[in-house]
């Protein structure tokens, strides 16, 4: 059996609809905690170097991106007869609809917003930078050019943080304040930042995003593997092995260039994609070959329509900290904290009421998901 058995009516890859059901669900899960002050260590971030669990998602999705452009696009230019002018529509429509419902959820609901600190870039924003410029080098390069472009990205991403001077801090800083993306960032974007972030660099900036274009570019030659005619059980063993490959080689590597999500470093680039690579494998080994599927239906219904349910549910999650009334001695009380506080920190422990919510937020989004789902409505960009 091959990988093109395991795809669906409509030509898509259900161990990737899985994969990208699952990563998302995963995102959201972490989104929203009932209290981020009381939450697991796993659910949240690395505070600097290093790497937790959450730092996965993002660089799985990105990766998603990349096996999703190479098995749609190749797929489309044999139906238009090499005809790329309606990919490149396509391409510049779904960049600006993906960077302007980046800027909506960022800057929802709008009233109260200071205009001189609003955020530009942010998660949907990345994606859709990542995605113009891997979707150009698709249809542009060539397999050799693109481990060219990826090998050279990389590189020139640890030689310039590694030996490009920072004003007032030298070469070589790595720190919050000192390194060369988040000056960078302060340069150009000024306080147009993520306020929570560390240091001067949006978690999402500039510079940070051209390793992260790699980061797509290995999910595009791991779709062009997937494409090719060889028997599926020896694509999972190419997948297993190259995954264990890059695992390995970006760990160490993080000795010499730290694992860093907020910087999005070279070797964060390399665990990262090779973990993606393990996961897929797994995924595809229980829902292509052994066509095990019964667990799988919670998991299509979030990829069927990832960006619809990653942007409702941030609306949300903003709205009910805006939704707040007078309380007690003139506190102000959110419909979250409200909900929070009575139905779950009332009566359960506080770490455990934080993950519980998280858990019924996941419950209620993959119900509404699976309703669209069963009618079959699959909103796409």
């Amino acid at each position: 059996m091959n990988c093109q058995d395991a795809k669906t009516a409509k030509g898509r890859l259900r161990s990737l609809d899985v994969f990208r059901g699952a990563t998302i669900a995963a995102m959201i899960l972490v989104n929203n905690p009932g209290d981020w002050g009381k939450t697991f260590a796993p659910f949240l971030h690395a505070e600097w170097h290093g790497c937790t669990p959450t730092d996965l998602i993002f660089p799985f999705f990105l990766f998603i991106v990349g096996v999703a452009i190479s098995l749609s696009f190749a797929s489309r230019l044999e139906k238009l007869g090499g005809d790329r002018r309606p990919l490149y529509r396509q391409i510049v429509r779904r960049t600006v609809i993906l960077f302007a419902l980046g800027l909506f959820l960022s800057w929802a609901p709008f009233y109260g917003l200071n205009w001189e600190t609003a955020r530009i870039f942010g998660v949907l924003q990345r994606i859709a930078v990542v995605y113009f410029f891997a979707s150009l080098a698709y249809l542009h390069l060539s397999s050799r050019g693109r481990w060219i472009l990826s090998f050279s990205l990389l590189l020139g991403y640890w030689a310039a943080m590694k030996l490009v001077p920072v004003p007032g801090f030298g070469v070589g800083d790595l720190s919050p304040a000192g390194n060369l993306a988040g000056w960078v960032d302060g340069s150009i974007l000024g306080k147009h930042v993520w306020s929570y972030a560390p240091g001067p660099a949006d978690p999402e900036g500039i510079l940070s995003t051209l390793p992260a274009i790699v980061t797509a570019l290995a999910g595009i030659f791991t779709g062009e593997w997937l494409r090719t005619d060889r028997d599926h059980s020896e694509k999972l063993i190419g997948l297993f092995v190259w995954g264990s490959l890059l695992t390995t080689a970006g760990y160490f590597f993080g000795y010499v260039f730290p694992i860093n999500k907020n910087l999005w470093t070279s070797s964060y680039v390399v665990l990262t994609a090779g973990l993606a690579l393990l996961c897929l494998g797994v995924v595809s080994y229980f829902v292509d070959l052994r066509q095990s599927h019964r667990w799988i239906r919670p998991f299509e219904a979030f990829g069927m329509n990832a960006i619809t349910v990653f942007v409702l549910s941030g609306l949300v999650a903003k709205a009910m900290y805006k939704i707040r009334w007078a309380g007690a001695e003139g506190t102000a009380i959110t419909l979250k904290g409200w909900l929070y506080h009575h139905f779950f920190t009332s009566w359960i422990p506080d770490y455990w009421a934080s993950l519980a919510w998280a858990v019924v937020n996941i419950i209620f989004w993959w119900a509404l998901m699976e309703v669209l789902y069963r009618k079959k409505i699959f909103i796409k960009i």
